[in-house]
């Protein structure tokens, strides 16, 4: 079996062929037993992005060390290289609907990342089906799909009002045995996090302000904190919309 520092240093030359063969073959089954981590693996990828499909492929692995390992590590590379991935947008777009939750977790954050290299506009074709996770019955699923929110209106400026629409919606959903109330403040306490990335790219701001004080009286201390700390850098801030009319009478 190869050891880490092997993994770390395959070459490309075609003298060293025959021994990168058999590193390639290996390196699913290391991370199965463990022989090598989800960060090895990474930096192996860094050093090697021919081996992309071979991660890629190991999502569909039966195995979940070998699922997870290989998705967790795509997460990563999207986060620091996103145009690595970008060729491969379709796959990831297909993974939302993933029977295994964590690999949609996975997805929402892959497809998020991607969006500021997305030359092709491919996350405007599939921003309805990604925002319709706003509805899913799993507090995380919902939390993910806030929680990356921001980037996507700071990589797409012209989407950041139908971004901020959408989390507005937040407060309208339904509880289940796996989203309580409770889950509820905490994801109206990652809208507010995920507003103050974007607020300036927005044009009503009025109905992100009012959204956030709604959340001044809440018995979440930090969702609370978050609220009223938001509300004074940004409470001061007018309707864009007024703004521009203003002006034009000018």
């Amino acid at each position: 079996m190869k050891s880490c520092a092997e993994l770390k240093t395959i070459n490309h030359d075609k003298t060293h062929t025959s021994m990168e063969i058999p590193v390639k073959n290996n390196l699913l089954q290391n991370l199965a037993d463990k022989s090598i981590t989800k960060q090895d693996l990474l930096r192996t990828l860094e050093g090697d992005f021919s081996i992309l499909p071979l991660v890629i492929e190991g999502v569909s692995s039966h195995k979940a060390a070998v699922r997870y390992g290989c998705a967790s590590v795509l997460m990563d590379l999207s986060r620091d290289h996103p145009e690595r991935l970008y060729p491969y947008f379709s796959y990831f777009e297909e993974l939302l609907d993933s029977r295994y939750r964590i690999l949609t977790w996975n997805a929402l954050a892959i497809l998020a990342n991607l969006a500021r290299v997305d030359v092709d506009s491919r996350f405007d074709a599939v921003f309805i089906k990604y925002y319709s996770f706003l509805n899913d019955e799993y507090m995380v699923t919902v939390a993910n799909v806030v929680g990356n929110s921001g980037k996507i209106a700071l990589a797409k400026p012209h989407l950041a009002q139908k971004v901020a629409d959408e989390l507005l919606k937040v407060d309208k959903i339904s509880v289940t045995p796996h989203l309580t109330e409770e889950c509820k403040r905490v994801i109206a306490e990652a809208a507010i996090e995920s507003f103050d990335v974007f607020f300036n790219q927005v044009i009503n701001r009025d109905g992100i302000i009012e959204f956030v004080k709604s959340q001044l009286n809440s018995p979440r201390a930090s969702l609370k904190a978050k609220a009223e700390k938001f509300i004074k850098k940004w409470g001061h801030a007018r309707d864009s919309r007024v703004q521009i009319v203003k002006e034009s009478e000018v």
